[in-house]
C-alpha cells in the first residue's frame, strides 16, 4: 500500500495559493491604474459634448471661439477676452491648428477646461473636457470580474505577409475607422478549439491590441466591444491573451465618443467571464 505524501501535495497547495496571491495582487494594481486614468480631470468622462466640424465658424457652450473646418484644416476665432493656452502658449484672435492627421488629437487649455481637437473617420471634430461634468463627479468606479489565472491563456501569433487595412464601424452611426492589422493571434479557448483574432498595433513598441465580444457582451459585460493589450510576441511568436485585463472602451460610458467596433470574426462563441463589466453609468449591476 502506497502512502499519500501529504507533505509534498501541502506545498505543491500552498504554492499554487501564493502564485494566485500574486497574481491578484498584479491584477488590482493594475486595474487601480487604469481606474485613476478614467478619472482624469481631463478623461473621457469629462467630456461635455461631441462637435462635428465644418466650414462654418460656430461657437458653441463648452468652449470659446468660433470653430470652423475646411482643407486647410481646423481654426478658431477668439473674441476679445477669449484665450487658449496650445503648446504652452497663450493665444488670442485667430488661430490655425493646420491639418490633423487621422486618430490624432491636439489639446487646447481653456480655463479648466481642455478642448480636445481631433480628426476620426476622416471628420474634424471638437470635445471639450471639463472637470466638473457630473459624469466624471458621480463616478465611483467600474464592475469586473473576479481576477482568475485561468483567463490568462497563451497563444501564438500569426503575421500577415503584410499588414492589411481592415475596415471598422464605431460606435457612431456611419462612421468608420481604418486600421492595419499586422496579423492574428490563435489560442485555444476554454471550449477546446482554436480560435483566431485580428489584432492591430497596440500603444507600446510591439504590443498588439485585440477588440472582441464573446457570449457575455450585452448580457453582463458592455454590449459593443472590449480591448485587451496583448504585450509583445516572444522570439518564438508566443503571446499571452490575459482576458482578466479586458477593459472597457470610452464608449461603455459615454455617447460622445467615436471607438471601434471589433473587426468582422473578432466575436468569440464562449462567454469570457473575465475582465471588465458593463458600467453602472450603462445600468451595469452591482
Amino acid at each position: 500500500m502506497t502512502v499519500p505524501d501529504t507533505r509534498q501535495d501541502a506545498v505543491h497547495d500552498d504554492r499554487t495559493s501564493e502564485l494566485t496571491r500574486d497574481f491578484t495582487r498584479d491584477w488590482e494594481q493594475w486595474h487601480a491604474d487604469h481606474e485613476r486614468a478614467l478619472a482624469d480631470p481631463h478623461g473621457f468622462l469629462a467630456v461635455t459634448s461631441l462637435r462635428w466640424l465644418d466650414a462654418e465658424p460656430t461657437r458653441f457652450s463648452d468652449a470659446p471661439g468660433a470653430w470652423s473646418s475646411t482643407e486647410d484644416g481646423v481654426s478658431v476665432e477668439l473674441d476679445e477676452g477669449e484665450e487658449l493656452v496650445v503648446d504652452g502658449v497663450a493665444v488670442s484672435g485667430r488661430h490655425d491648428f493646420g491639418v490633423l492627421a487621422e486618430r490624432t488629437s491636439v489639446f487646447a487649455g481653456a480655463g479648466e477646461a481642455v478642448i480636445e481637437v481631433a480628426k476620426r473617420g476622416g471628420h474634424d471634430i471638437l470635445r471639450p473636457r471639463h472637470p466638473d461634468h457630473k459624469l466624471r463627479l458621480d463616478y465611483t468606479h467600474t464592475p469586473a470580474y473576479a481576477p482568475d489565472p485561468a483567463w490568462s491563456l497563451t497563444g501564438r501569433y500569426l503575421p500577415f505577409d503584410t499588414p492589411r487595412a481592415v475596415t471598422v464601424e464605431a460606435a457612431v452611426e456611419g462612421l468608420e475607422h481604418v486600421y492595419d492589422a499586422p496579423g492574428e493571434v490563435e489560442f485555444a479557448g476554454p471550449d477546446g478549439g482554436p480560435h483566431r483574432l485580428t489584432v492591430f498595433h497596440g500603444g507600446r513598441s510591439g504590443s498588439l491590441l485585440v477588440l472582441f465580444t464573446d457570449a457575455t457582451s450585452g448580457v453582463t459585460t458592455y454590449a459593443a466591444n472590449r480591448a485587451i493589450t496583448v504585450p509583445a510576441p516572444d522570439e518564438e511568436g508566443r503571446v499571452v491573451l490575459d482576458f482578466n485585463r479586458a477593459t472597457n472602451l470610452p464608449c461603455a460610458y459615454t455617447d460622445l465618443a467615436t471607438c471601434p467596433l471589433p473587426p468582422a470574426g473578432n466575436r468569440l462563441p464562449f462567454a469570457v467571464e473575465a475582465g471588465e463589466r458593463i458600467p453602472y453609468e450603462r445600468g451595469g449591476r452591482r
